[in-house]
């Protein structure tokens, strides 16, 4: 698990985050919503590491991140991985060179146990073969999904994706929420998604976290979205008419 303790972040006289506390459990996907501004990403990079709070503290399960030296903090870094918004591929290299880029950096593997770690991960998000290929050639589906195949490549115990279904037809993105889902399981990981896809928080919100303005304005899991009171997160969930009508059938019994 995760533990953000009273985390309080500002730039300047700018408050960003006011107080967070909040717990991403393990094995779920622990979702972080909320309107632009809110500060879901500035959460979101304190909890990497990318960006130091105001005041708080960050636990990854024991580790108080609080004040590692630069070796601690690079030994922690191995058990964390991270899908980016825009996947992040370098373009000037194979899918292949892509996801083997963590493995050189932090380990002394074999040529051959990197391959045999390389093709397990495409395997399991489902693009063998394509080693060889490069992020042009692939659609932004199969980008994103090379992205999770280097994400997970050095078995991280914690998983972050940033907007994983930006830029993504409906179709794909459930693909894509259906396999980070299956695989926070299945490698019994603690996996932050930071989103603005109401399916996604219907469909995989086994934690959420809704920001308002620096603040927690709400924490539940999805099933407990429809039947809630807080009328702002009504607001936010169901902003569209569609969904708004849908919400309405669903109290009506249709």
């Amino acid at each position: 698990m995760i533990r953000a303790k009273k985390i309080y972040k500002s730039f300047g006289d700018l408050k960003i985050l006011d107080g967070i506390d909040f717990t991403f459990e393990k094995r779920k996907t622990n979702l972080i919503i909320g309107q632009s501004g809110a500060g879901k990403t500035v959460l979101l990079k304190i909890l990497v590491g990318l960006l130091e709070p105001s005041s708080g503290e960050v636990w990854y399960d024991q580790i108080n991140c609080m004040g590692l030296n630069k070796k601690e903090r690079r030994q922690l870094s191995m058990s964390v991985g991270m899908l980016f918004q825009g996947s992040a591929l370098f373009d000037s290299m194979s899918v292949e060179e892509n996801i083997r880029f963590p493995l050189d950096m932090f380990t002394n593997f074999t040529d051959g146990e990197k391959r045999l770690r390389i093709d397990y991960c495409l395997n399991r998000v489902e693009l063998k073969g394509v080693n060889k290929k490069y992020p042009s050639e692939l659609s932004g589906g199969m980008q994103k999904r090379v992205g999770i195949a280097r994400a997970i490549v050095l078995k991280p115990k914690y998983l972050f994706c940033d907007e994983p279904n930006s830029g993504l037809d409906p179709k794909t993105a459930i693909v894509i929420d259906d396999l980070i889902k299956d695989i926070t399981i299945e490698e019994d990981m603690t996996t932050v998604i930071n989103t603005h896809d109401m399916n996604s928080v219907m469909e995989i919100g086994d934690n959420i976290l809704l920001l308002n303005k620096g603040k927690m304005e709400w924490t539940g899991h999805k099933d407990e979205i429809l039947a809630s009171q807080n009328q702002y997160l009504s607001d936010f969930i169901f902003a569209s008419p569609f969904l708004k009508q849908l919400k309405e059938r669903a109290f009506q019994g249709i």
